[in-house]
């Protein structure tokens, strides 16, 4: 498992309380000597200052930090402001995406889809910054089918994207599958799984049935039934999870990106039960 790129995700801080939380949860997984850790940005840049703060207080302390990006409601003046400061700033690493529109914004200005942004990032910017884009294993909500989802893929790609993380997934089979579509298309470039941590049940399934990530029955039914047995639950969940992500290493993945939940336990346990260097 050398040479794999492991990142971690945090979600931008809503209060000082938040940021202070994700400063000492990725003292903790610093130990792991992360590729790097990135910050979301909330849907229609609702969270635009507190993910920049947070990014900008990480890449104080020396930590590889990737800002989460998209349009969503802003100029592309306010846009271009932005990917500057975090030039200065010494950052190289964007995760560029469409993002979400914010629920009761139907009159949203414009729709910039990723391949845009990553052409405006080129644009302005050449190649200084590393650009991730989003991949999904099992079919963006949105898309209509399978072949017209690598499509929107292959743009973001040919637009100057450097390498992709994925939308959670537990069925590594759509991994695989996904990424030999891709690479019949001609995309090559690393894309990373990217892996939940399951801790709470019923948010688990919440959060999949907004964002299209499937739970195979298998592991719903065994979730449920562990439900009033915390413990068993964990011990069950915290395998399926390590599972998982052996699979995807074995079989070729280049890395995982872990969704943190701002949180360092489910990712120290999931780097432990794998038995991953932190060399």
């Amino acid at each position: 498992m050398d040479n794999k790129c492991i990142s971690f995700e945090f979600s931008a801080p809503k209060s000082k309380e938040d940021g202070e939380k994700i400063l000492k949860v990725c003292k903790r997984l610093d130990e792991f000597k992360p590729a790097f850790y990135s910050v979301t940005y909330g849907a229609g840049g609702s969270t635009r200052d507190g993910t920049k703060q947070m990014v900008l207080d990480l890449c104080k302390q020396g930590v590889n930090v990737a800002p989460h990006l998209s349009f969503g409601n802003d100029t592309a003046e306010s846009i271009e402001n932005l990917i500057n400061e975090y030039k200065e700033a010494g950052i190289s690493r964007i995760v560029a995406l469409r993002g979400d529109i914010p629920s009761g914004m139907g009159s949203f200005k414009s729709l910039i889809y990723a391949n845009e942004l990553v052409a405006f990032i080129r644009e302005k910017t050449g190649n200084h910054f590393h650009i991730e884009v989003a991949a999904y294993p099992e079919v963006h909500p949105d898309s209509g089918n399978v072949q017209e989802d690598i499509r929107y893929f292959k743009l973001k790609v040919d637009a100057g994207a450097n390498s992709a993380i994925t939308q959670y997934f537990y069925n590594p089979d759509a991994y695989f599958r996904y990424v030999d579509l891709c690479s019949k298309a001609g995309v090559n470039i690393p894309i990373i799984p990217g892996i939940m941590p399951i801790t709470n049940f019923r948010t688990l399934i919440r959060f999949s049935d907004i964002c299209g990530a499937e739970i195979p029955r298998w592991i719903y039914k065994n979730l449920e039934s562990l439900e009033q047995d915390p413990e068993d639950l964990q011990r069950f969940a915290d395998d399926v999870v390590c599972q998982l992500c052996r699979r995807l290493l074995e079989g070729g993945a280049p890395g995982l990106h872990i969704y943190t939940l701002n949180q360092s336990l489910p990712s120290v346990r999931l780097w432990n039960n794998l038995g991953l260097s932190s060399s």
